[in-house]
């Protein structure tokens, strides 16, 4: 039996060997090199760069072409952008599982960038195209399907984490060389730059991105049909209730990133429209907070999650993320926005520290599952954060009735509001303080979220892996009816 059992694993190694061969060989072929992690690192960095370099002129055009209802257009825009996204997500990611990661990011990243030349020619269009292409709007879902697909598990967390540092980043840089390049030479420039570097990023998949996912790997999967539960954006939301710990830490993410949503779609017209930041400026405070915050996610998560545990860290991110939002609400001056950006940036360790309370006491045939769940909460957010932050500031009637003729460095510091009523006088960001009551709330439920000896109970759903996708499907009937805990404590 021993050597029978020998002769069977060199014979399982030669077959693992020989697929490897061949996928590398059939992935080889249509890129440069194998696929890597470097490759979904370039697609991301230049598609971010290039909405990160419109940050100055965008503002400028949405209120020229919205001068009543700034906020509120804004709202919506990115409201029916997010829910897009979210409805299109799983159905893009399943079609990728059949078609290849190649195409899809080409798609995506296509018509995710298809607004930017608008911009100059046609602002209507450009806002138009801008809500439909949520649609195409899914470029991490794939990239992060890619990396999935050439790393092994116990690699695909650090890879997921150069991504995403990636991604900052480029949203670090791109706006302060966006809003000098405007300032010198005229929003122009930056939109011809900004579409430069969307067809580099396009052409950069054409002729260097090798598939992932090569032809010799589908060919099971080119006569499957794609299941409604596959592409049902609402499949994993509906698993939220299984078990108490999921729907306390899904209503802790969903409390918490609503207002987050809704404050990085209109926070910086809010700096400029109604502090009165300028183009540098508002270029100069994402710089700074987004290197605060890279640190507080690297260096200080670290510290405190060997310090004071995990759900400690998530209640101070918690706590950070009430007070600066309090301190946006209330802030009427420049110095105390810059104040706020500080602890904004140590705000931003709760949805690490979510995620690594998961990862660590999840099974690891369970993780899609709870991070799906999350995942999907997030994305629903990114839909109604956005149009709910616009509706209250069209509630609270902050608006402005003419962009700032004081667009000059010497003026830029005065506060810019008009028709400012009792209200916004007061309360210059109402939608902050509402943004600060949820996350307090996030916070009370969060104490309630048990910390250790969390475990998910293997065999509770079955997993399907074609690629990298997983999709989970229901156990047998009869198993627990459907009823049987993700999570559960282990201790009891």
């Amino acid at each position: 039996m021993t050597g029978e059992k020998k002769k069977k694993k060199r014979l399982n190694r030669s077959v693992l060997l020989a697929k490897k061969i061949v996928i590398r060989d059939g992935a080889g072929r249509q890129g440069i090199g194998e696929p890597s992690v470097y490759h979904a690192v370039v697609v991301i960095f230049l598609e971010f760069f290039a909405w990160g370099l419109l940050t100055t002129p965008m503002l400028t055009v949405l209120h020229q072409t919205f001068p009543q209802h700034t906020f509120l257009m804004n709202g919506l825009i990115h409201g029916v952008k997010g829910l897009l996204s979210f409805l299109s997500a799983p159905l893009i990611g399943a079609l990728s599982d059949v078609w290849g990661r190649k195409s899809f990011l080409l798609l995506t990243v296509f018509f995710t960038c298809a607004p930017i030349p608008l911009m100059k020619i046609s602002p209507w269009w450009y806002f138009a195209v801008i809500s439909m292409s949520g649609v195409f709007a899914v470029t991490f879902s794939v990239i992060f399907a890619y990396v999935a697909d050439i790393t092994q598990e116990h690699e695909r967390s650090t890879a997921y984490g150069l991504v995403s540092a990636t991604f900052a980043a480029s949203l670090v840089t791109s706006p302060a060389i966006g809003a000098y390049l405007s300032q010198a030479y005229g929003d122009t420039l930056v939109v011809v730059l900004a579409s430069g570097v969307a067809l580099l990023d396009i052409g950069f998949i054409l002729l260097a991105v090798p598939e992932s996912l090569p032809e010799e790997m589908r060919p099971v999967s080119w006569g499957a049909p794609i299941s409604w539960e596959q592409a049902d954006p609402f499949a994993s939301l509906r698993k939220v209730g299984q078990d108490s710990t999921v729907l306390l830490i899904c209503i802790t993410v969903f409390l918490s990133y609503l207002p987050e949503a809704g404050q990085y779609s209109s926070f910086f017209l809010y700096l400029r429209q109604v502090i009165g930041f300028s183009s540098e400026t508002v270029a100069a405070f994402i710089g700074v907070v987004g290197i605060l915050s890279i640190l507080a996610q690297t260096v200080v998560l670290g510290i405190l999650m060997r310090s004071i545990g995990n759900k400690n860290t998530i209640l101070l991110g918690l706590g950070f993320q009430i007070l600066q939002l309090a301190w946006y609400g209330f802030g009427s001056q420049p110095w105390m926005m810059w104040a706020a950006g500080a602890v904004a940036a140590m705000s931003s360790i709760t949805f690490p520290a979510i995620s690594a309370m998961v990862s660590r006491n999840a099974d690891p045939d369970q993780q899609g599952v709870v991070q799906g769940m999350i995942t999907g909460i997030r994305g629903l957010c990114n839909g109604l954060g956005p149009a709910l932050y616009g509706f209250v500031f069209y509630l609270f009637h902050v608006e402005l009735n003419e962009m700032a003729e004081v667009e000059t460095l010497g003026k830029a510091s005065k506060t810019n509001m008009a028709n400012p009523t009792d209200e916004s006088s007061i309360i210059p960001g109402p939608p902050f303080l509402f943004g600060a009551c949820s996350v307090l709330l996030s916070l009370l439920v969060a104490l309630f979220i048990p910390e250790h000896n969390l475990t998910l109970r293997s065999g509770s759903h079955k997993k399907h892996s074609n690629g990298a996708q997983t999709h989970t499907h229901s156990p047998q009937a009869g198993a627990s009816d459907g009823k049987e805990p993700l999570l559960e404590d282990s201790s009891v």
